[in-house]
Formats: structure tokens, C-alpha cells, sequence
């Protein structure tokens, strides 16, 4: 069997006794340990120079790290993913910055990284690459000769064309993506923009069959909506409800009514306006105060960036803000903790809540939607609130679906969820949770590396057949 490579911008080696875990660390490791191989990429560390490898094994898996300058950490990484890719993916163009200096970075790291896989790669290797950070990946390897199948799966949205030309280098990040012979995003309008950005362009055609013919090369272009495990972590939310942290929260709710609330500290999240929103709930229905509280856990990210600080200064004001004009002696309606929690001990807390509260205002999928209802009881299950621009509003019939950027639409879904009889909430969960089974992090790694192996075999096919006609036509 094939060795499966891959490769990401961070690679943490897992522990093995984590089986709960979930994510996309577990799924990728599951994979791993199926078939053998190898994941390579950003050791999370800066160097002062460049060096090979560090290679560590654990069983049939081997971990291959490599460190970044600190230049390449400031442009490939800092620069253009997370300060031009990540705000213009999430539709923030305000926040977006490009700069030729990061972009040569971009294409430098990702040119390094490849050159440093390809001295570990077998002819028979399968390579799955994962996210912004490596769009033009297979590029690089291309140029160096590899001819092993390639797919690459992009976790945060893909932008309409419109908004993906404000790129300076569109059309060359575009054209580089097209070295894949897989390529695979979260949902069907992801697909879609990418389609329409090949045909708009008149780059290429498509086919109904998912196959995309640009810049002469033949690639398929799907959605692949990942998953979790949601048995797991069902398991996991009831496990570690007696821990100390646990008993804690419930304990000092004093019966009052809870929304919980996950999410890393970033501004496509849509976190103040989610405060905003329970301020309206106890503006429009003061009948709750008193009686609901909102728990808002969100542990810092990308602290070095400017963009990320106004948020987090923002947001404590907002917080500071709405519990001092709605506080009593005895209830603080906010409490907004900036810090990161056993994954866990976040499940088990999800399952003490009666409100999942959930509302990007642009997001790839958002597991944290998923791994809520799969963390609830069944037989006494809270309700989830959702953004319509979350990827997992396609799969989560069983949601309370709002628009992020209408604070009166939240408001009112929070408070029709605080009242949901029990029969519908667990007639809600349970439509949610049969769909998540049947879709869960195995089926999605296995239907992309299925159609990976069947695309690549296509591919070398069909090229085969071109030339062969090139040939005959000429002679």
C-alpha cells in the first residue's frame, strides 16, 4: 500500500493514549497509522539558519519538522498568509495588507519546504496538503520533477472572484493551485467560487463530473465537508463531568441558565457582535436578568499581529461594558475568559449549558458547531445557535440558523432557545446527530484520498492519451 505524506504548516506529534481528541490532528493520524508515512512541516519554532529536517518516529508514523527563520516567519507566515490570505478569505478586506516582500516570502518558504519534502518522498507516496499557508506547494514540487498524486484541501473559505482579485497575485496563486490533481474545500460555494473564478477568467472549463480543465492540466474540484467523531466526544463531554472545573461552573451558575461559547480570539469570529446581542437579549427581555449568564472562552492566537490585539482590547471593553450596565451583586451576565482549556473539559462544559452559541460571521466549517451537539445528553440536550455563514449550517438541520450581522435575529434566537420545550430540542439534536455519524472524519479523509488515487490514475490516463494524439496528428 501507498505511504500517505502529509504535509501542513504545523505538525505536533500526538499522543497516542488521546483518542478523543478529534480535529483534523486525529484524523490525519488515523490515516497515518492505516497506511504508514509521513508528516512533514513547520516545527512551530524559528532558526537563525535553515537546516534539514528533524525526523522523530513513532511507530509506523514519522514526524519531519523544520524550523523558520525569523525573516520567513515575518513574511510567509505573518505576512502574507495571516495578514493578506486569512482577512481576504474571510471576506475582511478592511483588514487586509499586501506586501511584494511578504508575497516573495510566501513563494520562497513554500519553495524551500518543497525542495526539503521531495529528499523524503517514494515514488509510490500519496501527498495530501492542507491549507492557505501552501496553496502554490504543489507547484514548487512539480518544478522538481515529482509526478506523485497531489491533493490539497483548503479549511477556511474560498473567496468569489471579486473578492479574490483584490489579491494582487491572483491569477499566479490560482495558477499554481492548479498543480493539484485534488482539490477540496468545505462546502459547495467554496467549490463554486473556485469554478467560477477558472471559467470567468476563461482559464479553463469545467465539467459536471467535478473535473476542471486549467492552464493544461486536469484536476477535480470537490466539497469535502470534514467531520468529527461525535461518539467520541460524547463520550469524552460525560466523562469528565465530574471534574473539579466542571462542578465549578455548575455549582456557581446557581441554577441560572448557561450559553457557552469557544472560539480563538479572532476577528472573522464574530465575538463582539455576539456580546452585542446578549446585550440586546437583556435590553428586549429583562425578565432574564438574573437568570442566564454567557460564558465566552477565547484563548488568544496570533498575538504578535496588530489586528489581533484591537480585538482582544475591544472585546474586553465589551465585556466590561455590558456587565457594568446590566450586573447585580450576585450575577455577572458576562464572564469572558481569555485562556485555553483541556479539549476535553471544553466537552464537558458544552454538556452543562443550555446554549451553544456559535455565530462567525465567515467560517470554513466551525467543528466547534459539531463537537456542541455531539458533547449534549440526549435526553436533556441544549440547542444550538448558529451563523448561517458557517460552514456547518449546511449540515446541522437541527440549528437555530441567524444572520451574524443582525443583532435583533440573534437576540431573539437566544431567547427562543433559553424556552425550547424539551421534545423539540431533543427532536433537534437528534436530527443533527444521525447526519454527523454518517459524515464523520473517516468518511471525509477516506472520500478525498479515494478520489485522490482514482484522479491521479485518471489523470496520468488521459495525459497519456493527449500525447499519444499530438503525436499521431503531427506524423
Amino acid at each position: 500500500m501507498s505511504r500517505l505524506i502529509v504535509v501542513s504548516n504545523r505538525v505536533a506529534p500526538i499522543q497516542e493514549a488521546r483518542p478523543a481528541a478529534g480535529g483534523l490532528a486525529i484524523g490525519v493520524l488515523d490515516a497515518l497509522k492505516e497506511t504508514g508515512g509521513v508528516w512533514f512541516g513547520w516545527s512551530g519554532e524559528t532558526v537563525s539558519e535553515p537546516s534539514a529536517p528533524v525526523i522523530e518516529k513513532q511507530g509506523n508514523v514519522t514526524y519531519a519538522t523544520v524550523g523558520l527563520t525569523k525573516r520567513d516567519y515575518d513574511e510567509y507566515y505573518r505576512g502574507f498568509s495571516n495578514t493578506t490570505l486569512w482577512p481576504t478569505f474571510h471576506y475582511r478586506n478592511d483588514l487586509s495588507r499586501y506586501d511584494r516582500e511578504d508575497y516573495a516570502g510566501y513563494q520562497r518558504v513554500n519553495a524551500t519546504l518543497a525542495k526539503q519534502l521531495k529528499e523524503l518522498l517514494k515514488p509510490s507516496d500519496i501527498i495530501w496538503v492542507h491549507d492557505y499557508h501552501l496553496l502554490p506547494f504543489a507547484r514548487y514540487l512539480r518544478d522538481l520533477g515529482v509526478k506523485n498524486p497531489i491533493g490539497f484541501f483548503l479549511h477556511i473559505p474560498f473567496p468569489v472572484p471579486e473578492v479574490l482579485r483584490t489579491i494582487p497575485p491572483h491569477e499566479e496563486i490560482v495558477k499554481a493551485m492548479c498543480s493539484y490533481d485534488v482539490i477540496g474545500f468545505q462546502t459547495e460555494a467554496d467549490r463554486q467560487s473556485f469554478v467560477d473564478y477558472i471559467e470567468r477568467g476563461h482559464h479553463g472549463t469545467s465539467s459536471e463530473d467535478g473535473m476542471v480543465h486549467a492552464y493544461n492540466r486536469f484536476l477535480k474540484v470537490g466539497a469535502y465537508p470534514i467531520g468529527i467523531y461525535p461518539d467520541a466526544i460524547a463520550k469524552a463531554a460525560e466523562q469528565f463531568t465530574d471534574r473539579k472545573a466542571v462542578r465549578s461552573l455548575r455549582d456557581g451558575m446557581r441554577g441560572r441558565k448557561l450559553i457557552m461559547s469557544v472560539d480563538r480570539l479572532d476577528y472573522s469570529k464574530g465575538l463582539v457582535e455576539r456580546f452585542q446581542a446578549f446585550e440586546r437579549l437583556l435590553q428586549n427581555a429583562p425578565g432574564w436578568h438574573g437568570r442566564v449568564s454567557l460564558v465566552q472562552i477565547a484563548p488568544p492566537t496570533r498575538a504578535d499581529v496588530q489586528t489581533y490585539q484591537r480585538i482582544r482590547q475591544t472585546l474586553e471593553g465589551e465585556a466590561g461594558r455590558i456587565n457594568g450596565r446590566f450586573a447585580q451583586l450576585d450575577w455577572t451576565p458576562i464572564q469572558y475568559l481569555n485562556r485555553k482549556y483541556e479539549r476535553n473539559l471544553l466537552m464537558a462544559l458544552f454538556r452543562q449549558s443550555q446554549v451553544g452559541y456559535v455565530t462567525p460571521l465567515r467560517d470554513g466549517m466551525n467543528l466547534v458547531a459539531k463537537e456542541y451537539v455531539a458533547s449534549q445528553d440526549p435526553a436533556d440536550p441544549g440547542v444550538l445557535v448558529l451563523s448561517q455563514f458557517a460552514g456547518a449550517a449546511e449540515q446541522l438541520p437541527g440549528a437555530l440558523v441567524v444572520n451574524p450581522f443582525d443583532l435583533s435575529q440573534m437576540a431573539e434566537a437566544l431567547e427562543r432557545a433559553l424556552s425550547m420545550p424539551l421534545a423539540e430540542r431533543q427532536a433537534r439534536h437528534a436530527d443533527m446527530m444521525e447526519p454527523m455519524r454518517e459524515n464523520n472524519l473517516s468518511v471525509w479523509r477516506d472520500t478525498f484520498l479515494d478520489d485522490l488515487r482514482h484522479v491521479a490514475t485518471a489523470s496520468s490516463v488521459t495525459a497519456k492519451a493527449v500525447k499519444l494524439a499530438d503525436v499521431t496528428a503531427s506524423s
